[in-house]
């Protein structure tokens, strides 16, 4: 079915939705921020936000907020900020961009965001504990760590009744209990476990969903590209966990990504290359980024992006709502070793998308904000082309920093990878014949 010939009202509504829900909860934020309310702030990988929830807790997502000033093309403004501040150049851009909007009272592109009354985060990226600190130094807040048990190897994931998961789940729930008296204190809110139920009610029907949009990708044409859009139903993903928008908006994109695989709707005219993007987007240039890989035919069907940074949505866990703290923690320890495992133990994870969603090739991404991500992706590549005769294409750059992003150098290495993909598929073609 041609593109003109789809239902307008059902084709194209996630991202259209996903972008006014974005303005709204900025909107809400700022509300929050002009009437001096304190806000929990959190990460991405394990925010816990159906727990804050029930405290009426504003959720600040400092992630999320810093790169969007990237996407609006002003994080040079607030990186040099940060540095003039004293910060080095050679650490993490989200979080000097970050230091710089406290700095400027919690001014966005996006709007404003409150004081942190509590920041609430696990041990998933190491710079989470370092960057809560700055928000202790400047605000004399309480931070609070939660220390999730990872895989030790890869591989070696344990799972309900195995007695290692059940000690990992039991420390995990110990500090779920020991967090809930300092969120009611700060808060001024009681404990109400309903209120939990409800909350962990609507991120059940987001995981089931969630999980399901990314499984639809293995339609031919691609439904939706993980890199662009997939950005897009992130935001929503963190910024409405546990909310009752976030349920729905979910499960109107199962519908539509449901209906455009049914009826052939791809995410481009001519798809001709499926990829995989393995890394943190290059946002100083991100639409551009996008198009350089789309204009030649290729179209990005997965990502481990949205696998570590959906807070283990990805996984499609369900909560057991008849005992809801216990389930909660099982549910952050399986989703943060999840986004962990997607950072350093990725060549199983890597593999499976490859075979199940059909890639032609695989782009790295290693930048120079995160060390964090991009350890190791070399070795993984060598590991993954070991595992999968597949191509893919080595290229660096930056999350936030313009000054190390070159759009001529990507342009070429990028156009080199295409030629090199229209090469082996010729060669194909011709063992075929």
């Amino acid at each position: 079915m041609a593109m003109d010939t789809a239902d307008e009202t059902i084709v194209g509504r996630g991202n259209a939705d996903g972008a006014r829900l974005f303005r709204e909860w900025f909107a809400g934020l700022t509300a929050a921020a002009e009437a001096g309310r304190g806000s929990a702030y959190v990460f991405v990988m394990g925010s816990l936000a159906e727990l804050l929830r029930t405290f009426d807790f504003p959720i600040v997502f400092p992630e999320i907020n810093s790169l969007q000033t990237a996407v609006r093309r002003v994080a040079h403004e607030y990186l040099n900020e940060a540095e003039d501040h004293g910060y080095s150049p050679d650490i993490c851009g989200y979080v000097k961009a970050d230091v710089a909007t406290q700095l400027r009272g919690g001014v966005l592109p996006m709007g404003r965001i409150p004081k942190p009354s509590i920041a609430v985060y696990t041990n998933a990226c190491n710079t989470y504990i370092k960057w809560a600190e700055i928000w202790e130094r400047m605000y004399k807040v309480p931070v609070v760590t939660l220390d999730v048990p990872g895989s030790r190897a890869a591989g070696g994931q344990t799972w309900p009744g195995d007695r290692d998961f059940e000690n990992d789940r039991a420390y995990v729930l110990a500090q779920l209990k020991e967090l809930i008296p300092v969120l009611e204190r700060v808060s001024g809110v009681p404990f109400d476990i309903d209120r939990l139920r409800e909350a962990m009610g609507h991120a059940n029907t987001m995981n089931t969903m969630w999980k399901r949009v990314l499984e639809l990708n293995a339609a031919r044409p691609s439904v939706f590209n993980a890199l662009s859009d997939g950005t897009i139903f992130l935001g929503v993903a963190n910024g409405f966990r546990g909310a009752p928008e976030g349920a729905q908006y979910f499960t109107d994109l199962v519908e539509e990504m449901e209906y455009k695989s049914a009826h052939g709707i791809g995410t481009l005219t001519d798809e001709r290359y499926r990829l995989l993007f393995i890394g943190v987007p290059c946002y100083p240039i991100f639409r551009r980024f996008t198009e350089m890989f789309t204009e030649l035919g290729g179209t990005f069907v997965g990502s481990t992006y949205l696998q570590f940074a959906s807070g283990g949505a990805n996984l499609g866990f369900t909560y057991d709502l008849d005992r809801p703290l216990e389930s909660l923690a099982e549910g952050l320890l399986i989703g943060v070793r999840d986004a962990m495992d997607n950072m350093f133990f990725q060549t199983d994870i890597l593999v499976k998308m490859v075979d199940d969603l059909g890639a032609d090739g695989l782009v790295y991404h290693p930048i120079k904000s995160c060390r964090t991500v991009s350890t190791g992706l070399a070795d993984n590549r060598r590991a993954l082309m070991a595992a999968r005769d597949i191509p893919s294409l080595f290229i660096e750059s930056d999350m936030m920093d313009r000054r190390v992003v070159s759009e001529a150098q990507l342009k070429n290495r990028i156009d080199a990878f295409f030629e090199g993909l229209a090469s082996r598929r010729a060669q194909a073609t011709l063992r075929d014949t």
